[in-house]
């Protein structure tokens, strides 16, 4: 086993010593919080509808009507060049003709645009609509 050379050392312990420095300074020149409790995270409610159980792409169905399902929902949905690239790139998941439809889409127009394109492909029984609009 070879030997650490002295100066790797050193140089490594200077830049522990800066960085314990550093984040000593920020500490000390950091104002006093007039507040015990911390702020809300802006995704609050997001994680708290989440912490329910919800389909995920990861529960996508192996079986093959499900798979072609998906599928043709997807191709749909990105040959729809009218709406945003948010709306695009949702998260699909489709088990027995229900397609259950996640994530952030620009407004409540394209939220409904987007169930309407999906309610129009083949095999489709029914839309769990869980989209969200974006706030600015």
């Amino acid at each position: 086993m070879r030997p650490i050379p002295k100066l790797f050392i050193s140089s490594a312990a200077c830049v522990l010593a800066l960085t314990l420095a550093a984040g000593a300074s920020a500490q000390q020149s950091a104002p006093a919080s007039t507040s015990s409790t911390p702020a809300a995270a802006d995704n609050s409610a997001v994680n708290r509808r989440d912490r329910a159980p919800t389909l995920t792409p990861v529960d996508q169905s192996n079986d093959e009507a499900d798979i072609k399902l998906v599928a043709a929902v997807r191709r749909a949905v990105v040959n729809d060049k009218t709406l945003s690239m948010a709306a695009h790139n949702i998260k699909l998941n489709a088990a027995n003709g229900i397609v259950t439809l996640r994530g952030p889409v620009a407004s409540a127009d394209e939220k409904a645009k987007l169930e309407a394109d999906v309610r129009g492909v083949p095999g489709v029984s029914r839309v769990d609509n869980q989209l969200d609009v974006k706030t600015p």
